[in-house]
């Protein structure tokens, strides 16, 4: 399978880059390698039962996004922050507060929310 980047360049499917980005994201978190291998594996099955032969890159970043915000909270803005290409630091703590549910007292006590 072939990825169609956004600037329209396409590159081979890479499980590993795939990999790279989540392990990233989840560094010094406490989410154990095995969960990190198996949200890769999860993403890589669902693009290749979804797309034929090219994948168009923002429906990987969005499955990324999706799976480490099940995963760890911290992870997905980190990954979310590289992935949307965040400017201003309002746009940062809008994702942190997105993350907000009702009685979450770890979120409630970070300064500025």
């Amino acid at each position: 399978m072939m990825v169609k980047k956004r600037d329209g360049r396409c590159e081979e499917y890479s499980r590993e880059k795939l990999l790279e980005g989540i392990q990233k994201a989840c560094q010094k978190r406490p989410v154990s390698q095995e969960a990190v291998e198996d949200l890769a594996d999860r993403i890589g099955e669902d693009l290749a039962n979804t797309f034929e032969r090219e994948i168009p890159s923002p429906e990987i970043g969005m499955r990324v996004m999706q799976g480490l915000r099940a995963l760890d909270g911290v992870a997905y803005v980190r990954y979310a922050s590289v992935y949307r290409r965040f400017e201003e630091a309002a746009e940062f703590v809008n994702e942190v507060k997105k993350l907000e549910k009702k009685n979450d007292t770890l979120t409630a006590r970070l300064p500025g929310l």
